[in-house]
């Protein structure tokens, strides 16, 4: 729903302060910190040659220390790429920030490749001889977990000179990135007399005045037209080496890599995918012909998909607000999920003031498990600003609960990494839709049914247009042409007849997901419906719940997403699994059209 403010009234809203990692790009901790990283990988490597001759509890004691230190110099190494980032996403027009950004970039490549003879040696040794060292050794079986992951990857390894070549060449890879977020931070939609940034199109487009809509979904698609063939070419480069490299560590698909790091098969996500788009019918192409009908249309143009139902401007939330509602619905689940998204509030540890300059989108960047997080969005005071907050905030205490893991064991699948943050927006929700008024209820469970949409339809809609794409790619460069077709055709199964797409060919430009993490989009669909099972357990017993929630979050990458399920008697590998979210979002769409 659309606030009738601008964002540059939302002064209150905060900015962050980096300080906690460095006082600025001259701050002589960061020299001091590339040298510490250096040390530590040079005492690691003292290791380098030595695993393979030792057994039992000498073995166990190595790999103890060795990935001990590994562990140190990534934290280290961590929070000087995260300093750097966090700098550059709040001014991607500043030159000497990207610049900067890059730079650190190249040198922790540098001080991290000669580490890549850990994971060889590791998975050149016997699956019993392991197992034995971690016995004979107990302070080595808390790495059991990460060896785990490490030891999936072994099929897929490549000899130790080519490691190290993928290791150094990713500076120069990530200069594709670069250049898509460059792209997009300068980008301006045209809309009347204004120059709108991607964060300002977009916003406008859930705008109570049709026309405003109109005119930014009509500028945003000539903006996009305009950067085509430059993000086609980025889209292009960036599938073209993704294929290199698994073709040469022998994965058959192109998003095999991915669900290795997921730990997920395939065959699991192709099921859900089609359990998605089997439900489109009853999901987008229902609920966008009931919306057409409710705002006197025949259909919705696409700049109508996010707009509000009712004509009068809906309720605007300042930042002190939006902090209430979410406060008060983290407190909600009980246990100390308040007082910990209480924290982020309490410090300079989130950048909400939009700005020109800053990157669109929203995200919580862990940094690693000895610092805090920080947390990145846009605010514009909408409904859907405190829903991204909460989302945000639920990554956030996530990251900060399982902290305690180290950041090795921390770091979270994204089977699971979206489980904390849909969480959090859904209890939001929940408690937006008990506090409306009942004129109100019916724009809400609009706008939430929406969410659901874009969460789970449209991002498994993106999952098969990247499918398509990263396939064609495979006999050859693909056209910008082309792209708009797969892009066209994929959005338009998934929304339906009810949704008019001219004008749409080129939105895909702006989809970071796509160059940043490539099959990145379908956690979120995996995310929303696993949570959907969540939160019906939880209606069954929310005291019960809590500490196995808790206990879950806590855990970060530590359980496959199958055991830490487990617990709540849930089992994603039953294909079933899958329609409780479908059909929770179904039963949403039924009260929408009861309310008429």
């Amino acid at each position: 729903m659309n606030a009738p403010v601008k964002p540059t009234e939302f002064a209150d809203a905060p900015l962050w302060d980096l300080s906690d990692l460095y006082a600025s790009r001259e701050d002589a901790r960061i020299a001091a910190d590339l040298e510490r990283a250096r040390g530590l990988v040079e005492r690691m490597n003292g290791f380098q040659g030595r695993l393979a001759a030792l057994s039992g509890a000498e073995l166990g004691r190595a790999l103890d220390e060795a990935i001990g230190l590994y562990e140190q110099a990534a934290d280290v190494m961590g929070a000087l790429g995260a300093y750097a980032f966090l700098a550059a996403s709040t001014n991607r027009e500043d030159a000497a920030a990207q610049g900067f950004e890059a730079d650190v970039r190249e040198k922790l490549t540098v001080i991290a490749t000669p580490t890549v003879w850990l994971t060889l040696e590791i998975n050149a040794l016997d699956e019993a001889a392991v197992e034995a060292a971690l016995a004979a050794h107990a302070p080595a079986a808390r790495w059991a977990p990460w060896l785990r992951r490490v030891r999936a990857m072994k099929p897929h390894e490549l000899s130790a000179e080519l490691e190290t070549f993928i290791a150094e060449r990713g500076p120069i890879q990530a200069q594709w990135p670069r250049l898509f977020d460059e792209t997009l931070a300068v980008l301006r939609a045209p809309v009347g007399d204004e120059e709108l940034t991607l964060a300002e199109g977009l916003n406008r487009l859930s705008d109570a005045d049709g026309a405003k809509r109109q005119a930014a979904g009509e500028g945003l698609s000539t903006a996009f037209s305009g950067i085509a063939r430059t993000m086609a070419m980025v889209l292009n480069t960036v599938a073209a080496e993704k294929a290199l490299e698994d073709r040469k560590r022998g994965f058959k698909r192109p998003a095999d890599s991915r669900h290795l790091g997921n730990e997920v098969d395939g065959e699991s996500v192709d099921a859900m995918a089609e359990a998605v788009a089997e439900a489109y019918p009853r999901l987008a192409h229902r609920y966008y012909a009931l919306k057409a009908k409710a705002m006197g249309k025949d259909r919705l143009a696409h700049w109508d998909r996010n707009a509000p139902i009712e004509a009068a401007a809906s309720r605007a939330y300042d930042w002190a607000g939006g902090r209430a509602v979410v406060l008060s619905s983290f407190a909600d689940l009980g246990g100390d999920f308040a007082e910990r998204a209480g924290w982020f509030f309490d410090r300079p540890w989130i950048d909400a003031r939009a700005r020109a300059g800053k990157q669109s989108g929203a995200y919580a960047h862990p940094v690693t498990a000895d610092r805090h997080p920080y947390v990145f969005l846009n605010w514009m005071g909408e409904r859907r600003d405190v829903l991204t907050l909460a989302h945000e905030l639920g990554h956030g205490v996530h990251q900060t609960l399982a902290a305690g893991q180290g950041s090795l064991l921390a770091d979270t699948p994204l089977t699971l990494a979206e489980t904390a943050s849909i969480f959090a927006e859904g209890l939001t929700f929940d408690r937006l839709l008990a506090e409306a008024t009942p004129d109100e209820q019916r724009a809400l469970l609009a706008g939430r049914i929406e969410d659901g949409l874009n969460t789970v339809v449209r991002q498994i809609a993106f999952h098969r247009f990247e499918t398509r794409f990263h396939d064609e790619r495979a006999a050859g460069e693909v056209p910008v042409e082309r792209i708009r077709e797969i892009w066209m055709e994929e959005l338009g199964a998934s929304l339906g007849p009810s949704v008019d797409l001219t004008g749409y060919e080129d939105w895909w430009a702006y989809v970071s997901h796509f160059v940043h993490a490539p099959f990145y989009v379908y956690a979120y669909a995996f995310g929303d419906l696993l949570v959907a099972a969540l939160m019906e357990t939880r209606a069954k017993d929310p005291a019960a719940f809590t500490p196995l929630y808790r206990d879950l979050l806590s855990g970060g990458g530590a359980r496959t997403y199958v055991e830490a399920l487990k617990p709540f008697g849930l089992n994603p590998r039953d294909p079933a699994f899958w329609t409780i979210g479908t059909k929770r979002l179904e039963g949403l769409i039924d009260r929408f059209e009861a309310l008429g």
